[in-house]
């Protein structure tokens, strides 16, 4: 099984010590994340801060703890499977085109909290506990 997780699972990690850090870093299947949805996180600093009463320096140093765990996937990967996954849920939420793109490329699962991604029916869905 390989899994891509979507950016509410990594912010999820960030904010809080919680199982789904731990799944991250324990189980042992290979976890992607499209490239250029990294800004994503970091748009998303500040909330993370906030919630989880860390610094700056323990938000980057969490983020780097993860990603040893989570592959991403290149741009130009991800960018061969746009079109296909645009068709698939561009329509429910352009957002998350990069995701499926990325699911596509690498014959991944994804793992997410957001319903939208349970409105296609192409690429399956992890259980809510993996």
């Amino acid at each position: 099984m390989k899994i891509v997780v979507d950016t509410n699972i990594i912010l999820s990690a960030l904010i809080k010590d919680s199982i789904t850090r731990h799944l991250i870093a324990s189980l042992d299947v290979p976890f992607y994340y499209p490239e250029q949805s990294f800004d994503e996180i970091i748009r998303n600093k500040k909330e993370v801060l906030e919630k989880a009463k860390i610094s700056e320096d323990e938000f980057y140093t969490i983020l780097k703890r993860l990603f040893k765990y989570i592959y991403l996937v290149k741009k130009e990967e991800v960018e061969l499977y746009i079109k296909k996954a645009d068709s698939i849920i561009g329509h429910i939420h352009k957002n998350d085109v990069s995701f499926i793109a990325a699911a596509l490329s690498k014959n991944a699962i994804i793992w997410s909290n957001d319903t939208h991604f349970q409105k296609q029916n192409q690429i399956p869905m992890s259980p809510q506990r993996i």
